[in-house]
């Protein structure tokens, strides 16, 4: 059978969607690049926030209005686990639907469509869906970067956030599993790795590990030696252990990169959004980490408009973001999730309000950006090349994440894939400028 599989939402998607790609390839199946071409359509949605929402249920639509006759459709992931009647009320067309921690099961969906050429129904995660297992592979990535997800749901209780609503409590890989698909990764010649989670810091708890993800990290180093960088991404302050910043500074393949999603500079609205809310610890661990990786760069996400954020409130987010001056900064504005503490919460921020204070905040961090780049001109940085143009290539240093930092454009040639030497001539407030020196 001949499957189109659009993937929204987060990189956790992606590997989930990776997965699914494989598990229906090993049945035979293949896949292709236009719906017009295929008998399956498969959209992996993504429902942390309303925007999201939106575009996954546009995604749906437009599969849905476009479909034939022969064509099947079916929804998987966050949307399909929270918002069933949501999608059958808006969007008609759709022939079955699979949850977010039950991904799996879309073999067992398409090999009785397969045989019976009917696909439907709808199901949902329940516990028994502990489905990150070793004997599912995933498919070879496409380039010389690849995430690595080493657990799914999370036991933080965020006011704002709806994420445990829908994947559950955090469920953790078995060290073994992550090591085996960090060593898959390795022989296809991948040179990063990006290590995910909801919450990447809470690895191994669930599995009565201690400093699990530091444990974890340095047996990835030993195992993947040859990986040049090993990224951590969504490292909660409060979990950042003295193991972690050791392995950050010692490692040789640890890339000094940290994301470390802080969400507001109020100790008064963290402790609204259920999150730590000791600012000065918060201060103690960005100087820890710069005091042992002197290079590191640091990323944070932030939300404005959350119920009750004063002027004054606001005030404080924008001073901690003077005073950290991290690297890479994502603003949220605050979406209302049904089912989560922060929508019972009085004094709710206009949709105007949050608007008009994130774009302050984004202009504030674009001036910080621009000087934090400044600072690597004349730096000699590994470029792991993405794209390549006419005497151009396009890449990633170590202090720019894949899909959410910016770039570094470069003159010169190299191949798609290589880790080239390059000599920074330039800067500009998301993205590096420079010259290749070769591999």
């Amino acid at each position: 059978m001949r499957c189109y599989l659009v993937t929204l939402g987060c990189a956790k998607n992606s590997v989930d969607s990776e997965m699914v790609a494989e598990l229906l390839r090993q049945d035979g199946h293949v896949f292709v690049d236009a719906p017009r071409r295929a008998e399956l359509l498969i959209v992996n949605t993504c429902a942390f926030i309303a925007d999201a929402r939106d575009e996954s249920l546009q995604a749906v639509r437009e599969l849905a209005e476009r479909k034939k006759h022969h064509q099947h459709l079916l929804v998987m992931g966050c949307m399909a686990e929270r918002d069933v009647a949501l999608i059958q009320r808006l969007v008609p067309g759709v022939d079955a639907f699979i949850g977010a921690r039950a991904w799996p099961l879309v073999r067992q969906a398409v090999a009785e469509l397969a045989a019976t050429g009917k696909l439907r129904g709808a199901r949902v995660s329940s516990d028994a869906d502990r489905l990150l297992v070793s004997s599912v592979t995933r498919s070879q990535p496409e380039g010389a970067s690849a995430y690595l997800k080493i657990a799914d749901g999370c036991d933080a209780s965020c006011g704002y956030c709806a994420i445990p609503l829908i994947k559950g409590p955090q469920h953790s890989k078995e060290p073994h599993e992550v090591l085996h698909e960090a060593r898959e990764l390795a022989d296809w010649g991948v040179h990063e790795i990006s290590v995910i989670a909801q919450d990447t810091t809470a690895y191994g708890r669930d599995l009565g590990l201690r400093d699990g993800l530091a444990a974890l990290l340095c047996d990835l180093s030993r195992t993947v030696p040859e990986v040049a960088w090993l990224r951590v991404l969504y490292a909660y302050p409060q979990h950042i252990t003295p193991g972690l910043i050791e392995w950050l500074a010692t490692a040789p393949n640890a890339c000094h990169y940290l994301d470390i999603p802080l969400q507001h500079g109020s100790s008064a609205v963290l402790k609204r959004m259920r999150r730590p809310y000791d600012t000065d610890a918060v201060f103690k661990l960005v100087d820890d980490l710069r005091r042992a990786i002197p290079d590191i760069a640091l990323r944070s996400t932030y939300i404005v408009g959350y119920p009750g954020e004063s002027e004054a409130e606001f005030d404080e987010l924008l001073e901690l973001m003077r005073v950290l001056r991290f690297d890479h900064v994502g603003v949220f504005r605050y979406s209302r999730e049904r089912g989560t503490y922060a929508d019972t919460l009085p004094d709710q921020v206009t949709p105007e309000l949050a608007q008009e204070r994130f774009e302050r905040a984004m202009e504030l961090q674009q001036g910080i950006s621009y000087e934090c780049n400044q600072l690597h001109v004349g730096r000699e940085l590994p470029v792991l090349v993405e794209g390549v143009g006419e005497g151009l290539v396009i890449g990633r240093c170590y202090r720019q994440a894949p899909e959410i930092d910016g770039l570094t454009v470069a003159s010169g040639t190299a191949q798609v894939g290589e880790l080239v030497r390059t000599c920074i001539t330039g800067a500009q407030e998301y993205d590096l400028v420079g010259q290749l020196l070769g591999s």
